[in-house]
């Protein structure tokens, strides 16, 4: 008995590894669904998506969190208001398009007179192109209104997983996902709408209604007219109502789908700022010239004057510049640096902290120094020359 089991645990264990729900069943049988399709598509794509992902997919994808049911809301509300308040005016031009062809019944034959054609198009034209207007103002508005001003043929582009999709993430993404469940529920709801607000204004007119058989046609054209014009403005209004936890869901959604990984997080900052290796590269190639030319320019300074730590700017003066120069500046280990090589080089060094910060701040290196520093600058200047003098008649 034990072996037969253990044969038998045997015989499943591979099929059970790959489906591990369903272990034993045959992929034969109606009732086998591949796991695969509950995969998560984007595992691993746990970080919020940035700026960029974000511009990226509205830039070169045609992407965007939009609501379908927003849009379709809009597009249903304005144009019924549309025609609440156009109603004199669309009555008014369709009884006279009435009044002239039976007044010209048989006057008129319409297979030789173009006229006939051309009233037609004349009256649809009057009754049917402010409506379209309107109808196309309130759907440019409701995108609008979502995505703002964009122009893109980025999602009509053809892509061949489109005609050859994958079967598993097509019934995950419309069967088995969050997206389609919401969706489904929505639809429900869209209908108990329609159904509800239809029920309870034919019902609250359903006396003037059984009494249209014995009133006059103008006033039977009015109250179905009037019915039908308030059944479509509360039908938009609870529906605009709906569109807007869809909107937010829509958004949830956009940007559950362009979440990334860290590795993308880590590429994006490396094709943004530049590869930090190469950024360290150059910053090291940086510091080498710094430093060749530092050890170039600092002989012909007549002093340096430091912060004293964080700052130290070497000066050149004599009298065939316009001013004191700027040979060098640096801050932090590359004024440490410059401190150190002016000792060996015999450069005196000067200590007087706003001078230096101010100097450091203000002059690029090669620079002349502004006017307003040089009453200082000659003081320490002549400082130093008597100083100088004093070790010259020391010997030292």
């Amino acid at each position: 008995m034990c072996d037969f089991v253990t044969d038998e645990l045997t015989r499943l264990a591979p099929q059970s590894a790959v489906y591990p729900l369903y272990a034993g069943t045959p992929r034969d049988t109606p009732y086998f669904i591949d796991l695969q399709w509950f995969a998560a598509e984007d595992e691993g794509r746990t970080e919020e998506p940035t700026e960029t992902k974000i511009r990226k997919a509205r830039e070169d994808e045609g992407r965007v969190a939009k609501s379908q049911d927003l849009i379709g809301a809009i597009g249903l509300l304005i144009p019924a208001l549309a025609i609440l308040l156009l109603a004199p005016y669309l009555l008014r031009n369709c009884m006279d398009m009435v009044k002239f062809y039976f007044l010209r019944a048989v006057e008129l034959d319409p297979s030789r007179d173009r006229i006939v054609f051309g009233v037609f198009l004349s009256y649809f034209a009057r009754l049917a192109l402010p409506l379209l207007g309107i109808a196309l103002a309130a759907a440019l508005f409701s995108n609008i209104i979502q995505v703002g001003f964009m122009f893109t043929t980025k999602p009509l582009s053809f892509k061949f997983e489109r005609i050859a999709p994958n079967f598993g993430a097509y019934f995950q993404k419309t069967l088995f996902s969050t997206n389609s469940l919401f969706n489904f529920f929505k639809s429900v709801v869209k209908m108990a709408i329609v159904g509800g607000v239809a029920f309870f204004l034919i019902r609250s007119d359903i006396e003037k209604l059984a009494n249209l058989q014995t009133a006059e046609l103008y006033l039977s054209v009015t109250t179905v007219a009037s019915l039908a014009i308030k059944l479509l403005i509360f039908t938009a209004l609870l529906l605009l109502l709906l569109s807007i936890p869809d909107y937010m869901f829509q958004r949830a959604q956009f940007r559950e789908s362009l979440k990334m990984s860290r590795q993308e997080i880590v590429e994006e900052r490396k094709q943004d700022e530049g590869d930090p290796r190469i950024k360290q590269r150059l910053r090291r190639r940086m510091q080498e010239i710094l430093a060749m030319k530092i050890r170039e320019e600092l002989p012909k300074a007549d002093v340096v004057i430091t912060n004293p730590t964080h700052f130290a700017v070497a000066l050149q003066y004599n009298r065939s510049l316009e001013g004191p120069r700027v040979l060098v500046k640096g801050e932090d280990e590359l004024a440490l640096r410059i401190k150190r090589l002016a000792a060996e080089l015999n450069v005196p060094v000067v200590e007087n902290k706003p001078l230096a910060r101010a100097l450091y701040a203000e002059v690029e290196i090669g620079d002349y120094v502004p006017v307003k520093y040089w009453a200082v600058i000659a003081e320490i200047l002549k400082r130093v020359k008597t100083m100088d003098e004093y070790r010259r008649l020391a010997g030292l």
